[in-house]
């Protein structure tokens, strides 16, 4: 028996409003959950993001085992979190940010280490934690940098060293020329290298900038390589296919020469008897066209031939047409 309330059209919608709404909040929280989610969450102290960004892998010992989820300044350190599932973390646990593509993308190592069990609530403490120098970051400092040497003093600095040993042994001495060389040419090149490593700097960050879309398209073109792979042996049996029909059809004329030889000298005799006749087959076609015409005027009245025979009967043998055909 259903209750009276069951009935209450109020009652039904406010039940499927929270059913609804608790099975949206499941679906957009599905990564936390316990038992079906992404796993345990954990954090780490780093000195510098080095470019880790939320969804970069985690991994031990090179096996994938979570994602990033979250980074972000934490007073005067970085705080990343991150999600691991199936895996064993020590109370001594190491993090390191390494670099996963050439193009700077990167992710997140961990080397598990201790005798406990990391607790999720404490995170890996600064000095566990280990921050790259990116190269990108590197070529962008050196821009800066060497804008702010004086080149002139400096290959005066290497002259007056290379004059102050000029009595030294010679492997010194040629050791201190070349460094002096080295100077003056750094010196005379002074705008082109600010020029070089300005532009250097534009395409480090460009590369960086870009970084999701030209991973994407070198998994693309990986795709692309797997996909011809695969149709490699579909190819290679389809040329094999092409060889062999080649060589049943030649096997085929060899077998049927005798008869195939009649065939084509008849075929060649047909074709030169018309060509030689060309001209009054061409005008055979252009008379008969004419006929044509009158034909089918007589049969275009209907089901029959609307036509009239004159000189089918003589005129001895009846009145029909006393006076003859071409009578005016």
């Amino acid at each position: 028996m259903i209750s009276p309330w069951a009935r209450t059209p109020v009652t039904t919608g406010l039940v499927g409003i929270t059913v609804l709404t608790l099975g949206v909040l499941t679906a957009l929280n599905v990564d936390a959950l316990p038992l079906i989610g992404a796993g345990t969450t954990y954090s780490a102290e780093f000195s510098e993001s080095a470019g880790l960004r939320t969804d970069n892998d985690v991994r031990v010992a090179g096996i994938k085992v979570g994602k990033v989820a979250g980074v972000q300044l934490d007073g005067d350190k970085v705080k990343v979190t991150f999600r691991v599932k199936n895996v064993w973390l020590g109370d001594k646990t190491v993090a390191y940010i390494k670099i996963k593509t050439v193009l700077g993308q990167q992710f997140l190592a961990l080397d598990p280490q201790g005798d406990g069990t990391l607790d999720p609530g404490d995170p890996i403490p600064l000095e566990r934690t280990v921050a790259p120098y990116a190269m990108l970051d590197a070529f962008r400092d050196l821009s800066t940098t060497v804008n702010d040497i004086d080149t002139t003093q400096l290959a005066k600095s290497f002259d007056t060293i290379a004059a102050t040993f000029a009595n030294t042994p010679d492997n010194v001495r040629g050791a201190l020329n070349g460094l002096s060389k080295l100077s003056d040419t750094l010196a005379s090149r002074d705008k082109q290298l600010g020029q070089l490593l300005a532009n250097t700097r534009q395409v480090s960050q460009t590369l960086v900038d870009r970084d999701a879309q030209l991973v994407k398209l070198m998994e693309d073109g990986n795709k692309l390589l797997d996909e011809v792979s695969k149709r490699k042996q579909a190819i290679t049996h389809l040329l094999d296919a092409t060889k062999a029909l080649a060589a049943q059809l030649n096997g085929l004329v060899d077998d049927n020469d005798k008869q195939l030889d009649p065939v084509l000298k008849q075929l060649d005799q047909l074709t030169s008897m018309l060509s030689r006749n060309q001209d009054s087959l061409a005008d055979g076609i252009a008379r008969f066209a004419p006929l044509v015409r009158l034909l089918t005027g007589l049969a275009g009245n209907g089901r029959w031939v609307d036509a009239y025979l004159c000189g089918l009967i003589l005129p001895s043998i009846g009145p029909l047409n006393e006076a003859g055909c071409f009578e005016k």
